[in-house]
């Protein structure tokens, strides 16, 4: 709302006075500044509160490796499903009615990749669309002769840039229900959530320092070659094939096997593993 109106001032400020201007830029920046103030003073006051009993009780129930977290990452975890379910808005899609328990194990799931380290709790993301199950997009799809061509993609997730995730609530469950395949749209889909955060999706999330950088970079890259090589020659890797399509999707294909299959990653890909063991500051093979 906010921004929509400072859209309105900007699109008409022509026709106004440098007195009007002045003032109308000041009167939004005092209400920019109310409205931060009462997020800040909401926001504490739900993070001053513990995380709903029922929640808990769901999470021990239905998220193998909560009982593995050691207490101090608990209470983190609670903390920042605390801020994420404030701030997040879901949605249901094709008839879908949202319950307290999709909310809670989506929430559990994005906030394990933010345990224990520097977060936003992801500031740009808004809100999360959740359909019964897979779900169809259209897309324009250029061929080598660059002859566009309306595909139709079936989809069990989506992660975009302008604040939303979209997720099938079949493969939301089958992912949290086993949770050592390394299969799991929800970690897959909010690792690209991460991702996004340095400005751009191509598989380099935002690091700690300069040299971590260069050494992700490094790694990062042969990986992916390699997995691109080890996929046309049909060698089997415990990374999906899907993560050879670019470098943003073998990121998220790698934090899917991290946090479900981290004795195989490691074993596997020894310098991925430590890669991701550096920028999630958790080691997953703890909790199995």
């Amino acid at each position: 709302m906010l921004l929509g109106t400072f859209m309105l001032v900007i699109d008409r400020i022509y026709m106004l006075s440098p007195l009007q201007v002045v003032t109308l830029l000041t009167a939004f920046i005092a209400l920019l500044v109310g409205y931060q103030w009462r997020h800040k003073q909401q926001l504490q006051q739900v993070l001053s509160q513990p995380l709903d009993y029922r929640c808990m009780v769901f999470l021990q129930q239905a998220l193998p490796i909560y009982q593995k977290l050691t207490e101090p990452l608990k209470q983190n975890l609670h903390q920042l499903m605390k801020q994420f379910l404030h701030e997040k808005q879901f949605v249901g899609c094709a008839g879908l009615v949202i319950t307290d328990e999709m909310k809670w194990i989506t929430s559990a799931q994005a906030c394990l990749l933010i345990l224990n380290k520097p977060t936003t709790v992801y500031r740009s993301l808004k809100w999360i669309y959740i359909y019964p199950s897979s779900f169809f997009t259209e897309r324009d799809n250029v061929d080598l002769a660059g002859v566009v061509s309306r595909q139709r993609h079936n989809l069990l997730g989506e992660s975009w840039s302008n604040g939303k995730v979209i997720l099938s609530w079949d493969d939301v469950k089958q992912g949290v229900q086993n949770f050592e395949d390394g299969h799991n749209v929800t970690l897959h889909e909010f690792a690209h959530q991460l991702d996004a955060e340095s400005g751009r999706t191509n598989g380099a999330p935002l690091m700690y320092n300069a040299a971590d950088y260069l050494s992700w970079a490094k790694i990062l890259n042969k990986e992916f070659l390699q997995l691109q090589f080890d996929s046309q020659h049909g060698i089997h890797s415990v990374l999906s094939s899907y993560g050879a399509t670019n470098p943003a999707e073998f990121f998220a294909v790698a934090t899917e096997v991290f946090f479900e299959q981290p004795f195989a990653l490691a074993h596997n890909h020894h310098e991925l593993f430590e890669q991701l063991l550096h920028y999630y500051r958790v080691d997953p093979r703890q909790w199995k």
